[in-house]
């Protein structure tokens, strides 16, 4: 039995700790990414978007305690062994810092305002008083005394520049309440505070005054959130700095890279904490957490920081790592883009655009910076939505256009499930899932197979509203695709390179999760067009062929050896909606 190394030995992970301060005054692992400091300085009012879980707030919290003017004396300590602190910049600790952060806001139209106000004043108010000795009796009487916020900024910024007192602004989760207003009260409720004279408009037209004008007040702004939609409708644009959030040198200012989580594991590693084989722990990560890439000039890809933390967690010290990879935190609601794939009560063309990118595996189009809630629809815009969501990432580039693609196997499985609420809540197809997850085990763990495709096959046959889905071969397999994948049991893959050929359906067990699984799958899938008379001659050609492929396929398994795995081929024949074949190839091959 190994022994578990006292607490203290070792650096513990900070999962779900957001402040830097915290993490850099106790025994916790901190990846060093404050050599950006410096690149941002370049930078005097800086928008930066990110998808959810990506450390943006633990990156505000750095940037507050590296020039926080009254945390000097603490600069040693947060920062001395950091890049930063090796060589700082004359502008550290010089600032009064206004940090805002939106994620708390009261969601409920009735007090939405009144939370939102309270929350500036508050934050001003406490500014002040933390900053006492740089403001006069009179000064500070004036800015409090202030009824509305942004008559207090106002207040504020007009103070700062007449006494020459530099002032950082920090905001976090800019547009969260906002998003959450759309998604739960409609456009029009959303529209109403961010146009016209609504207030978070108002907000923002002093913000922008403040960093502007000459005497505005705000020497430096940094602003964080999940998309460009809000930040367009309130000030066409952000017109008043540098959106860096495609910018190559900042691809890898959030999120760790392949070197930080290999160095991570290998330090826990040596450390007798983490006995989990260490290649099969990459390859999980980098399945599961790896894949994004923010900027097209960019070539490294990084990993979703909270997905990492979550993995070493459930890890360290010496376990094995969580049942469900998939850390519960990252999802985005199908709420948050059910609004978008409805018109009417009926599914749009956002909704085919979903589907196509699960069924092809990737798009090819522009990457929009900046659109407004109204123009969603258009297909650019949204495509460019699922970018910052983080539900697609650049891949390369076609021309003057961006091909994206999702980055992996965890944002895959949200999507397969968004696809799936969106059949349901259309009435397209209900498939009772917890009955088909349960022959999904019974075929990875005793090789019964056949169930689950009769099962699926039979709901089609039942439902005729779905047949109008299911037309062309993509269409079978990402229909499939988008119920196979309704379990963690298998990675379901499409269109997998082997043997020279590409395979239309890939069950592979999940590493680590495959104590009982025994079979793995190779299927291939043909499609016959609809038709009244379907010769048996055609039939039996399209099987065959199949057929073929699969036996190609399982040949490049046969000189691998293990008792306790096998492969098994499979074809299915689809005469349209209707299953028309489906037979295991007698070629079975084991698997390592």
């Amino acid at each position: 039995m190994s022994t578990t190394p006292a607490a203290q030995t070792y650096r513990l992970i900070p999962y779900g700790v957001q402040a830097f301060s915290d993490i850099r005054q106790s025994n916790l692992l901190y990846i060093d990414k404050t050599r950006f400091i410096r690149e941002l300085e370049n930078h005097r009012y800086v928008f930066l978007i990110r998808p959810r879980r990506f450390g943006k707030t633990l990156l505000l919290g750095t940037l507050e305690n590296y020039y926080d003017r009254k945390r000097v004396d603490r600069f040693e300590t947060l920062f001395g062994n950091l890049d930063i602190g090796q060589s700082p910049t004359e502008e550290r600790n010089r600032y009064i810092i206004l940090r805002l952060d939106f994620s708390g806001i009261d969601k409920n139209l009735e007090r939405l305002e009144r939370s939102f106000e309270g929350h500036i004043k508050r934050k001003i108010d406490f500014l002040i008083e933390y900053n006492k000795d740089l403001f006069s009796d009179s000064g500070a009487q004036k800015i409090l005394e202030q009824d509305r916020a942004i008559d207090k900024l106002d207040a504020l910024f007009g103070y700062v520049h007449q006494h020459d007192i530099p002032l950082y602004v920090l905001i976090d989760e800019y547009d969260n309440f906002a998003n959450v207003v759309f998604t739960e009260h409609g456009a029009e409720a959303y529209h109403e505070f961010t146009h016209g004279d609504g207030f978070y408009r108002n907000f923002f037209a002093t913000l922008k005054t403040g960093a502007s004008q000459e005497g505005g007040g705000i020497k430096r702004l940094f602003i964080t959130g999940v998309s460009p939609i809000t930040m367009d409708d309130v000030t066409s644009g952000f017109n008043i700095g540098t959106n860096i959030s495609l910018l190559s040198e900042f691809n890898e200012l959030l999120g760790f890279t392949e070197a930080e989580v290999l160095g991570m594991v290998e330090e826990y590693r040596d450390q007798g904490v983490f006995n989990q084989d260490f290649e099969t722990a990459m390859g999980i990560m980098r399945e599961w957490y790896n894949g994004y890439r923010f900027s097209e000039d960019s070539a490294t890809e990084v990993y979703n920081t909270d997905m990492v933390l979550f993995y070493l967690q459930h890890s360290i010290p010496n376990k094995r790592g969580p049942r469900r990879l998939m850390d519960r935190n990252v999802r985005i609601d199908y709420e948050k883009l059910r609004h978008l794939m409805w018109v009417n009560q009926q599914l749009n063309g956002n909704f085919n655009i979903l589907k196509s990118i699960l069924e092809e595996g990737s798009i090819v189009e522009d990457l929009v910076e900046s659109f407004p809630l109204t123009e969603l629809t258009e297909s650019p815009n949204f495509v460019s939505l699922l970018h910052y969501f983080g539900l697609l990432t650049i891949s390369g580039t076609r021309v003057d256009q961006v091909e994206l693609r999702i980055p992996n196997r965890t944002i895959a499985d949200l999507m397969y499930g968004y696809l799936r609420a969106a059949y349901e809540e259309a009435d397209i197809f209900r498939l009772d899932l917890r009955t088909f997850k349960h022959l999904i085990t019974q075929m990875a763990s005793s090789g019964d197979w056949e169930p689950v495709f009769t099962f699926l096959a039979k709901a089609i046959e039942e439902q005729s509203s779905v047949r109008d889905y299911i037309q062309g071969e993509k269409m079978i397999q990402g229909f499939l695709l988008a119920y196979l994948n309704v379990t963690t049991v298998y990675m379901c893959r499409s269109e997998v390179e082997l043997s020279k050929g590409y395979v239309d359906l890939f069950l592979i067990p999940t590493d680590q999760l495959t104590i009982h699984v025994n079979f793995g799958y190779i299927v291939e899938v043909k499609y016959l067009r609809r038709r009244k008379s379907l010769p048996e001659t055609t039939v039996k050609k399209a099987q065959e062929e199949a057929a073929t492929q699969v036996k190609q396929y399982l040949k490049h398994y046969e000189n691998q050896q293990s008792d306790s795995m096998k492969f098994i081929g499979i074809v299915l024949v689809f005469h349209g909606w209707e299953m028309v074949v489906c037979e295991r190839v007698h070629d079975t091959t084991s698997l390592l």
